[in-house]
């Protein structure tokens, strides 16, 4: 069975490269700092535009926080002009990010119709000139994350890997499917291979990896270095943890009692009114709450009727409500 070695990204060293994937609206500081506590080499922030970045609006601010207990910290950036990434690049090096990631996977169409995220593979040359203004407006490494493609008819990502590595990119991260894919289909994790033929830096798969099983099958697929895990740890933060030690050869760490979720659940939850305003962050939990009972028995109706809440105190206590007969306590 393939077992994980460090791998060096720049001047670090990331032990265990099992990586959180960052997400628009999920990966902020809040769960973050969960997924770092269960086990996690790397965490990433949500993306951050850089024009957003450079006016300091409150939801970039938002976006860029992070806590000590995530060091090293990446902190993601999207954009399409070199100027622009750059001087984004450098607040977020003064803010304390030890890896600078340039986002050039994101599908999602207001992204691609701003011509950043993975419009940039249909643009060779502006994505090396962004990538090259980037790493040279830092002293902290830079790494990359694509998609194989814009689409089947131009899988075009082992090019960008060696422009990549070429401009000084220390690390990069494929998610398996191309931008017209969007999240359908499957990722073809065989695909990654050919970026990690095509470089000599740590490759990174992504896309679909929802389990110990998915890691370690990913990794033989493509003889990547390391998986980023996105969507397959919405409602699990211990996921990374779990495989981690799995594929570091540490044994089986087993799925957290159902006393200790909802305490996950509460910290969490009492973290984002923290970070957010007691009304908004009532609103951005609410699909986390959704991710994390979802499969329980009579969580549908629970859902319905939780996300009609707008009284903060009146949320936690329908938490505890739903919770109750799986509780130890309550079996005891």
């Amino acid at each position: 069975m393939q077992t994980l070695k460090p791998i060096t990204v720049g001047p670090l060293t990331i032990d265990a490269p099992v990586i959180l994937a960052p997400m628009t609206g999920v990966t902020d500081l809040p769960f973050r700092k969960i997924v770092k506590r269960y086990g996690a080499g790397l965490t990433v922030s949500e993306m951050i535009a850089s024009q957003a970045m450079i006016r300091e609006t409150r939801q970039s601010l938002q976006k860029a926080a992070w806590d000590p207990t995530e060091e090293p910290v990446s902190l993601q950036l999207a954009g399409c002009t070199p100027r622009e990434m750059a001087e984004a690049a450098k607040l977020n090096e003064q803010r304390g990010a030890a890896i600078i990631d340039i986002n050039m996977g994101c599908p999602v169409k207001k992204v691609v119709n701003g011509d950043a995220g993975s419009a940039l593979m249909r643009d060779l040359k502006l994505a090396g000139e962004i990538i090259d203004s980037t790493v040279k407006a830092v002293k902290v490494p830079v790494t990359l994350k694509m998609r194989m493609g814009w689409c089947h008819d131009s899988l075009n990502a082992p090019d960008l890997a060696r422009i990549a590595e070429d401009l000084g990119v220390k690390m990069i991260t494929v998610h398996g499917r191309t931008r017209n894919q969007m999240y359908k289909g499957s990722a073809d994790w065989r695909f990654v291979r050919r970026v990690k033929e095509a470089t000599s830096l740590p490759v990174i798969v992504n896309g679909d990896i929802c389990s110990r099983e998915d890691a370690r099958e990913a990794l033989a697929q493509s003889g990547a270095d390391g998986v980023m895990i996105g969507r397959g740890a919405y409602g699990r933060p211990w996921l990374l943890g779990q495989v981690m030690a799995d594929l570091s050869g540490n044994g089986d760490k087993p799925e957290p009692s159902m006393d200790e979720q909802l305490a996950v659940i509460i910290e969490q939850y009492d973290a984002m009114q923290s970070l957010y305003g007691r009304q908004t962050g009532v609103n951005l939990a609410r699909k986390h709450i959704g991710w994390y009972t979802k499969g329980l028995t009579g969580s549908a109706e629970f859902r319905n009727k939780v996300n009609q809440l707008d009284d903060p105190d009146a949320v936690l206590a329908m938490l505890g409500e739903f919770y109750s007969p799986w509780l130890s306590r309550a079996a005891a």
